[in-house]
């Protein structure tokens, strides 16, 4: 099938469904790739650039609706797409159809197969085409960014003959992809990065980052802070007053807050007040990644930057990933290519809308005449790890008198061993002669030591205990040069054998050693 991108007409919008890397994993597949002349300008990717990746580059949209079996776009269709488009196209884009009933009809009418990228299930074997996870990345990153750009001085502290510098300090509220980008980005900068979740799972997440979490002292059991599809749920009214609490408690102390609480669908919920933005210093900074759904922050306005009174810049732009376009295209299309890589099982470019898979059906709005919004959930659910049952704990003299009965039982399986063992030796004594028995002794002793001492070693030291032990043991070669001049050809013959793999020991038991301390040094 064709497959083709026409140039966004929302305004502002710089990012592109299709790009030339894209295509050639797309035309591997078995599709034909389009484009419409000038559609990817914004995003750094020229006419010439994707003819060399053998697009067919068209010039206007109207051509490339009537041309192309597959439609990808980042925004949905606006009126006069819609309007002038052909019937019974598959469109690819984000739709937001719980927000777009009159949008969705309008695609139903027009007999479209309607995949939104918004709607691809949060499961394991979706993240490939998760696009929201793919723009909330960015969205994240770019949020520091801008938060930099409008903040009067370094992330990092410095200390300069001109003076001290202290590092910023930033406060992320909400931990979610977005959250998380923005924490990883404003470590790396350097400033002192603290984050806020409902969730207390993700309190690892965030310290592993190099955050501190912001913890709340509340009762109420908030363990279960998250809703299907990774989102965190409303709270309590009573959580809410504590938490807004805690906020008004950090402002004056925040150079830079970043806030990312929203779910599909809702309003945003109101985090950050009026009175908490008055609190801050002179020269902070908002930025505000819930704008587009009204936006965490009293003063937020969407789509411009505002300034409060005590000199507080709030920042509300709609558009983060759009403003890093070349990156969110290539992301963007990757999730699109992922996407086709599922709708052509027989990597035929024939296209097959396989109703039982699940990422395809969750994603699927409209179909033949039918909308298929809302999707049934998921056959595939996660499975909830099962609470393990706390043991009773041991008393000392319990756990005294379980140690003695452990001890008393290896103790007697060794006796036994040991009285066994003996009574083999003696046995083979009776018929063996005194030379071999003094070396069979000595081979005995030597694979009951060997044994014991590497059993009771831990596996995560079995690798370089076995390469220091091999280089130890490889003693033998002694007696391999002792016996490599005998008379004897067969002898001559072993001897040498012994001395090459003892030699391999010697040297790669060494070299196995070295490399791997090597891995503990700073370079």
């Amino acid at each position: 099938m064709k497959i083709g991108a026409p140039r966004e007409l929302e305004p502002g919008e710089a990012r592109v469904a299709l790009t030339p890397e894209s295509a050639g994993r797309l035309q591997k597949l078995g599709h034909e790739c389009l484009v419409e002349s000038g559609a990817g300008l914004a995003a750094s990717f020229s006419d010439d650039t994707y003819r060399a990746a053998g697009v067919k580059v068209v010039d206007t949209a109207a051509e490339l609706w009537a041309e192309a079996d597959v439609i990808a776009k980042v925004r949905a269709p606006m009126p006069q797409e819609l309007d002038a488009a052909p019937d019974g196209k598959t469109l690819i884009s984000f739709v937001w159809p719980a927000q777009n009933e009159e949008l969705l009809a309008k695609l139903n009418a027009k007999r479209m197969t309607v995949l939104a990228m918004d709607m691809v299930p949060r499961i394991s074997r979706a993240q490939k085409m998760d696009a929201l996870s793919s723009m909330a990345n960015i969205a994240g990153y770019r949020a520091v960014i801008e938060a930099g750009n409008n903040f009067g001085r370094f992330f990092t502290g410095q200390v300069t003959a001109a003076g001290k510098v202290p590092p910023a300090k930033v406060l992320v509220v909400g931990a979610g992809v977005a959250g998380l980008a923005a924490i990883g980005t404003s470590v790396a900068l350097g400033a002192m990065t603290y984050a806020f979740d409902v969730r207390p799972e993700v309190a690892e997440q965030i310290e592993s980052m190099g955050a501190e979490f912001v913890f709340l002292d509340f009762e109420e059991d908030q363990t279960d802070g998250a809703e299907t599809g990774g989102y965190a749920k409303p709270s309590s009214p009573e959580f809410r007053e504590k938490q807004l609490e805690k906020f008004r408690e950090l402002a004056p102390e925040m150079d830079i807050v970043i806030t990312t609480a929203l779910i599909p669908g809702r309003p945003a919920p109101k985090l950050w007040l009026e009175d908490m933005v008055k609190a801050m210093k002179p020269g902070s900074v908002v930025v505000d990644l819930a704008a587009e759904r009204g936006g965490n922050c009293d003063l937020t306005v969407p789509d411009q930057k505002v300034v409060s009174e005590n000199g507080v810049t709030i920042v509300g732009y709609t558009d983060f990933p759009s403003r890093m376009a070349t990156q969110a295209s290539n992301l963007y299309s990757t999730n699109i290519r992922h996407m086709m890589d599922d709708l052509t099982p027989e990597k035929d470019g024939v296209v097959v809308v396989n109703m039982e898979d699940d990422v395809i059906r969750g994603a699927l709005v409209c179909h033949e005449g039918e909308i298929t919004f809302p999707p049934p959930p998921p056959k595939v659910k996660a499975i909830a790890a099962q609470p393990k049952k706390k043991e009773p704990e041991e008393t000392p003299e319990q756990k005294a008198a379980r140690e003695l009965a452990e001890f008393k039982k290896a103790a007697n399986r060794s006796t036994a061993l040991l009285g066994v063992g003996g009574g083999l030796l003696l046995l083979v004594g009776t018929v063996a002669p005194a030379s071999f028995m003094q070396h069979f002794i000595v081979f005995v002793l030597a694979c009951f030591v060997g044994f014991h001492v590497i059993w009771n070693v831990a596996h995560s030291l079995h690798t370089p205990l076995m390469a220091i032990t091999n280089a130890i043991s490889s003693i033998i070669i002694l007696g391999a040069l002792l016996q490599i001049g005998s008379a004897s050809g067969v002898v001559t013959v072993l001897a040498a054998l012994s001395v090459l793999m003892a030699s391999v020991n010697i040297f790669g038991g060494f070299l196995v050693t070295r490399r791997m301390l090597a891995m503990f040094q700073k370079s």
